[in-house]
């Protein structure tokens, strides 16, 4: 699988813009495909997972794009000069492409990662439930959210899973308030034996920059050598 990250180094915003920043990227480029905000012609939502996500990770916003996105966001990298923010304008004095392929490899190694934004993992039919568990049974129950969102991931990109996949979730609950809403979310670390590729999302709203996952230290230092 194809990924490019293009990555403003030199802007700094909230957590929260993530949603501002896929506005203005949205208006600039969401006429030449619908990747950019996954919405029909007609205004309706595009119920798949997201190919192109915006994320503010530790104030450094950043754009990630797979496959198809990818393809996208290395086009258009020259044509991005500037990015606005309500009524906020950052020129660009410099900004950062990469691109790599990814091996979605699953086997018996487990792979450590932390959530680097809140991972929304519950929905309203499925949030009553969560709160009326014990803490065992919540366990459980995170966990299998959580290979469904990977199975969503894997899917979207045609990638076959031959094999079980495991994780062990270790998060704390973190109040978020989304849409004026407030939700549960939930921020921590977790162990996988898929490898699964950096800063991209699991769970709902990861085009809005939700459920961002990095390696950790000794997970990169491992991948990297």
């Amino acid at each position: 699988m194809e990924q490019t990250t293009i990555h403003f180094s030199q802007v700094r915003l909230a957590q929260r813009d993530g949603h501002k920043l896929r506005g203005y990227f949205s208006k600039l480029f969401g006429s030449e495909s619908d990747l950019f905000h996954n919405h029909d012609s007609d205004g309706s939502n595009i119920y798949r997972y997201p190919w192109i996500q915006y994320k503010v990770i530790q104030g450094s916003p950043m754009i990630v794009g797979i496959a198809d996105g990818a393809k996208m966001l290395k086009q258009r990298f020259m044509r991005v000069e500037e990015i606005q923010i309500e009524d906020v304008t950052y020129p660009l004095e410099s900004k950062q492409l990469s691109n790599r392929q990814h091996v979605f490899e699953l086997g018996v190694k487990l792979h450590s990662y932390q959530f680097l934004s809140p991972w929304l993992a519950l929905n309203q039919s499925n949030f009553e439930e969560y709160r009326a568990m014990g803490p065992i049974e919540r366990s459980r129950r995170l966990e299998r959210i959580f290979v469904g969102n990977v199975i969503s991931l894997v899917k979207s990109v045609r990638f076959q899973v031959q094999e079980r996949i495991a994780v062990k979730v270790n998060v704390v609950e973190v109040p978020i308030r989304f849409k004026g809403q407030r939700m549960l979310g939930f921020k921590g670390s977790f162990s996988t034996n898929i490898l699964l590729p950096e800063h991209i999302g699991l769970g709902k709203s990861v085009a809005r920059g939700f459920g961002a996952i990095g390696y950790s230290r000794k997970n990169r230092n491992a991948i990297t050598s």
